[in-house]
């Protein structure tokens, strides 16, 4: 478990990052002030918001990097290669709202039929990685409580994240997984 200060250093370094690439279009350095323990490898997401809106969201669902390094990379990819929209310009900067999520290790929910999943996610505490083949979806454990989600509608759109159909969770064949997130802002 991070602290509360924890938090505030990782955000700080996310502005930092984001605000260093897009005025001069330059990766930052891992801070020389960087604490040991933050150089172990987790799974994280940056979220940008924007006047209450989703700006960018990208990370990294698996413990692949350490942790600081993923979210200077992960920072950046939020504001300059988020798909779903334009990158971010000099401008929105005062605007935008961070949010970190550093993701414990996902972990396959079994279950002996897919209705069985619904007694294994709680809403507010778990994320969702949906996969079949070469599909995959996630949804971050913040997502369910703030769109008033049930776990039905949470699996349902995981699986629609992944570009699956809605009910994709109910085949055999598809893996669910869960993590939990500590979410900085």
């Amino acid at each position: 478990m991070l602290s509360e200060d924890d938090g505030k250093y990782l955000l700080s370094v996310a502005k930092d990052a984001i605000e260093t690439y897009v005025k001069e279009n330059r990766k930052i350095d891992t801070p020389s002030d960087c604490p040991e323990y933050m150089h172990e490898e987790l799974g994280v997401f940056v979220t940008l918001n924007k006047h209450n809106n989703l700006r960018g969201c990208i990370g990294y669902p698996e413990p692949v990097y350490p942790l600081i390094d993923a979210v200077i990379d992960s920072a950046i990819s939020a504001a300059m290669r988020d798909p779903r929209f334009p990158s971010v310009d000099e401008s929105e900067l005062d605007s935008l709202d961070y949010e970190i999520t550093v993701l414990t290790k996902p972990q396959i929910i079994e279950v002996d039929k897919p209705i069985d999943y619904l007694d294994n996610i709680i809403i507010g505490e778990d994320g969702l990685i949906v996969e079949r083949g070469s599909y995959r979806g996630l949804l971050l454990p913040q997502v369910a409580p703030e769109h008033n989600m049930g776990k039905e509608e949470f699996l349902s759109h995981t699986c629609m994240k992944a570009g699956l159909k809605s009910d994709a969770w109910l085949d055999e064949n598809t893996k669910v997984y869960k993590f939990q997130g500590q979410i900085f802002k």
